[in-house]
């Protein structure tokens, strides 16, 4: 059986995640947001201190920095208690030795201004049981508290609950459009629940980022796993790249746009600055053609003239540019002069005489073959041969076969 915090990226809480290598697992299993530790199998030189500082992850994407004073061996996906407010929360090590340095720098956190809280010890026993009810009891909370918001008519969707380590606080993560007064509703929780409650708001990006999920591309949510800044997404990012706009298509499970349209788009922008502005018209003696479409990968243009809008001409950058050149001297071309594609011949490497590749032949039902009737006389041939070996039976018998087994006498001859 799974552990149950593979769902939610909290760790087994006993072993190191992934290829259990002590942090060095470049994938890090189940566990979200890991950052690769290439410096874990490296021996600090003679006369340096262990980092004192380490990286500890909650649930899903939660992480924060924490001092450890006691200096206590710590390794990754050890699970410790850690300085709350109030009381003490648990998590489990995503982080150590210098790496995590680089990582303040890349969150901005100063360590001499910031107050970095402490970490206590090692959880035990008593600890991981007291956490583990409270994971056990999120859900269950989750519903009664959207059943809360509900009943007072609140404009928000919570959707996360986090339990504080010690059972004494928990955190409700919710989205709204406008500002919420949730005074009335901390009060109801806070008499349903008997803890202390806290009130977050989180957009629909992070929302995705905590809840997971598979995208349109099969593998799992990159905010859930690796992405952490989530910049603004246009749809200029998808004209650029030659994109219907289909909001279907474009938005992410969030709602809001992919955050991959931006992967690609300089790129994009790149190769766009060889091509010529599409919005300048083309002057030939034949007429004006104007711009249709763009095929980047293939660096071709197509334009159409003002009078033909239907027949699309494709053209190359290079000729593109140079009849803009000539248009600006005041010179027209003949014509576009677009390429010319030529349909490969279909060559066909066997000829199929039987029949023996059509996938249909077990379709058609089997034809039923006809029995052959035999020729006239037959049975009577065989009804004078069962009547014995008296000569009238059988003279009898070749009568019947001669006129076809009729049972009439013979008409009387004239002779």
């Amino acid at each position: 059986m799974a552990c149950s915090g593979c769902s939610t990226g909290r760790g087994c809480g006993t072993l190191p995640a992934g290829c259990k290598n002590n942090g060095s697992c470049g994938t890090g299993g189940c566990n979200k947001l890991n950052v690769f530790d290439w410096l874990a199998n490296m021996e600090l030189p003679n006369g340096q201190q262990e980092n004192e500082f380490v990286e500890i992850r909650f649930k899903n994407s939660r992480k924060d920095f924490f001092r450890n004073v006691n200096e206590i061996p710590l390794k990754v996906g050890d699970m410790v208690a850690v300085e709350a407010s109030p009381g003490h929360d648990i998590g489990a090590v995503s982080l150590t030795g210098e790496l995590v340095n680089l990582q303040l720098r890349k969150k901005k956190v100063n360590p001499a201004k910031a107050e970095i809280k402490k970490v206590y010890r090692k959880a035990n026993q008593k600890d991981l049981d007291k956490w583990q009810q409270g994971i056990d009891l999120e859900f269950d909370t989750m519903h009664k508290a959207r059943t809360l918001a509900h009943g007072l008519g609140l404009q928000m969707k919570i959707s996360d609950v986090e339990y504080q380590g010690d059972k004494t606080k928990a955190i409700f993560y919710y989205t709204a459009d406008d500002r919420v007064d949730f005074r009335e509703l901390i009060k109801k929780m806070a008499d349903e629940f008997k803890i202390r409650i806290e009130m977050r708001q989180i957009g629909a990006r992070q929302e995705a980022s905590r809840l997971g999920g598979i995208g349109a591309c099969g593998r799992e949510l990159c905010c859930s796993t690796w992405l952490t800044d989530f910049r603004t997404v246009s749809t200029s990012a998808a004209r650029y790249q030659q994109l219907s706009l289909n909001p279907q298509k474009l938005a992410g499970q969030c709602g809001k746009l992919k955050c991959c349209l931006n992967y690609e788009l300089d790129s994009y922008m790149d190769a766009l600055k060889e091509f010529p502005d599409t919005s300048v018209n083309l002057f030939t003696q034949k007429g004006k053609a104007f711009h249709q479409k763009t095929d980047i990968f293939k660096r071709t243009l197509w334009y159409s003239y003002a009078d033909e809008p239907g027949h699309f001409i494709p053209l190359t950058v290079e000729r593109a540019k140079e009849i803009i050149e000539l248009n600006k001297k005041n010179e027209k071309p003949l014509d576009l002069g677009g390429i010319r594609y030529e349909e490969p011949e279909k060559k066909h490497d066997y000829q199929n005489v039987v029949g023996q590749d059509d996938l249909t032949r077990f379709d058609q039902p089997k034809k039923k073959k006809k029995k052959k009737k035999r020729k006239g006389g037959g049975a009577g041939q065989n009804q004078g041969q069962n009547k014995g070996n008296n000569p009238k039976n059988r003279q009898q018998g070749r009568n019947k076969g001669r006129r076809g087994g009729n049972n009439k006498p013979p008409k009387p001859s004239n002779n």
